[in-house]
């Protein structure tokens, strides 16, 4: 035998338009929440994730980005160069020369692993995110694009005055404070040395006088 069902409550009627009302009072007084995109611009979050912009002057074509790239969405040409010997005497040497450097956002995840082992600095994010396209192809960005989007990459943001002081900073303050101790010990010392030297010619001076 079937349970039985409860006996519904009796339906008030305008019991929803009531709930309704409700809401819009409650809501009336808040700050709108509609985006009035794109005529105002959304004020994005300083990490935000848009695109990936390419300073090219720091790319030495050393691959890394394309190799850990998981979805193999990064495209890199280059050829060797031979810089001539910077002094007489001196040997040739080789370069890569960066020819292409493309990424596909359709491919992309947006992962940032190629940023992270850039060991360069030639790679970042940028918060630009108006790139849609109607055909997939043009979301193939060349170098010329990546290199605009640099444009767009803001200043990196201050460190906490708590924060500890970054491992090259400090090594390079303690080289800097070797330099001058031993600059100020070498100046110390030169002038002790002349004014032991005055000192030894006025004795001189007047033993001859004697």
């Amino acid at each position: 035998m079937a349970a039985s069902l409860p006996p519904s409550r009796p339906r008030i009627p305008g019991t929803g338009l009531a709930k309704g009302l409700a809401v819009t009072l409650r809501t009336m007084t808040r700050k709108t929440v509609t985006a009035q995109y794109p005529d105002v611009q959304p004020e994005l979050p300083p990490r935000s994730r848009g695109v990936i912009a390419l300073f090219e002057e720091n790319c030495t074509v050393c691959m890394l980005c394309a190799r850990e790239c998981p979805d193999w969405c990064i495209y890199i040409d280059s050829h060797k160069e031979t810089v001539p010997a910077a002094a007489p005497g001196g040997r040739e040497r080789s370069r890569n020369v960066l020819d292409r450097f493309a990424i596909d956002f359709s491919l992309c995840m947006y992962c940032g692993i190629c940023i992270e082992v850039c060991p360069f600095d030639a790679l970042f994010w940028s918060p630009e995110f108006e790139y849609a396209e109607t055909d997939i192809l043009e979301l193939t960005h060349e170098r010329d694009k990546l290199r605009e989007w640099m444009w767009t990459v803001p200043e990196p943001p201050a460190l906490d005055p708590g924060a500890e002081e970054p491992k090259e900073i400090a090594a390079a303050r303690k080289t800097a404070e070797k330099l001058e101790a031993q600059r100020a010990k070498e100046a110390q010392e030169a002038q002790q040395a002349q004014q032991a030297q005055e000192t030894q010619q006025v004795q001189s001076r007047e033993e001859g006088e004697e």
